[in-house]
């Protein structure tokens, strides 16, 4: 279970890069409901104003703007942090392949600067956000955390080299890091826009567009689809655990069930179409695959269910709905 009464007592501050962002927005109204002080950083590359600007004018957030490359910023804002939520990161495996410098000025030098500041700082926990797309070209299913692949991106390299510092300085300083690996999160406050959008939500838009959304293959690969509420629960959970195993250590987060993209299409519709939206002879168009991507991806959680108490949150059919219910609505009123 989440530890709540350890974070209410300990009334700590904790620090969420890129909390501007999709998953760091998200976890930014978490953490402040459960009465810790929130330090906000972001540059707004990919981060977006509109996500936090409920929080500004609550007592216990602050915002500060600065970019996780500048080594003096990392350092200013680091001070008096308790508890550290790295999220700030360059995404997207395409775009990584179109640029892979920036993706490792950013990923992983300045993952390094916000790991260096906070164990000089003496930081009490440090989690961070890997990838699921550390597997690379694994062919194990379901993933388990030990038994990787060949990394297929500079995105993965990234990743990858994230998760070997963060079991490093826990071995080398003592500073508590747990990474977690993500896979295929979607959710409130994710961007539909863009080149470089995820899949949920950029199917959605077309469709809510009236417009074909692209898949790229021939739909029959799968994934591994986590809604956001399973994200904050682990969190959470990472954040609060007293387990000594826990630290230094990587985590699957995910459903444990996987989707062909076809058929989380064929979700999408029905999901759009039970709020009455109408959808018409909409289907998708289908494209080569892109270079990068995993084939499949499928998270064995028994590890994290084991060390840090998690259960899922919401299952992926019912986050589908849900996200949906609450695009429709933003819509409504936007």
């Amino acid at each position: 279970m989440i530890n709540n009464e350890l974070l209410a007592k300990l009334k700590n501050t904790i620090l969420i890069t890129g909390g501007a962002g999709f998953i760091g927005s998200n976890l930014c109204k978490a953490f402040l409901e459960d009465g810790l002080n929130v330090v906000c950083f972001d540059n707004f590359l990919t981060g977006k104003r509109e996500n936090i600007n409920s929080f500004l004018s609550h007592e216990n957030f602050k915002l500060v703007e600065g970019d996780i490359r500048d080594v003096s910023a990392v350092e200013t804002v680091m001070k008096g942090v308790d508890f550290v939520s790295h999220q700030a990161a360059l995404g997207s495996v395409p775009r990584s392949i179109e640029n892979p410098q920036t993706t490792s000025e950013i990923n992983t030098q300045g993952f390094l600067n916000v790991l260096t500041a906070a164990k000089n700082e003496g930081v009490k926990r440090f989690v961070y956000a890997s990838s699921s797309s550390v597997y690379g070209d694994s062919i194990l299913s379901p993933k388990v955390e030990s038994e990787i692949g060949k990394p297929l991106s500079p995105y993965a390299v990234s990743k990858l080299t994230n998760e070997l510092y963060g079991q490093l300085f826990f071995k080398l300083y003592g500073i508590q890091t747990v990474g977690l690996r993500y896979f295929n999160v979607f959710g409130v406050n994710q961007d539909p826009n863009g080149v470089y959008a995820a899949a949920i939500p950029k199917f959605i838009n077309k469709f809510m567009s009236g417009e074909a959304p692209t898949i790229y293959g021939d739909g029959n690969q799968t994934r591994d689809f986590t809604h956001i509420t399973n994200v904050i629960e682990a969190n959470k959970l990472a954040i609060s655990c007293e387990k000594k195993e826990a630290f230094g250590e990587i985590f699957n987060v995910a459903c444990g069930a996987s989707y062909p993209l076809n058929n989380v299409v064929a979700l999408i519709k029905k999901a759009l179409m039970d709020n009455d939206v109408a959808i018409g002879d909409i289907y998708p168009q289908h494209t080569e695959e892109r270079q990068g991507d995993v084939r499949d991806s499928l998270a064995n959680t028994s590890k994290i269910e084991r060390v840090l108490g998690y259960q899922i949150q919401t299952e992926f059919e019912n986050g589908i709905q849900s996200y949906v219910k609450s695009l429709l609505t933003k819509k409504s009123y936007s």
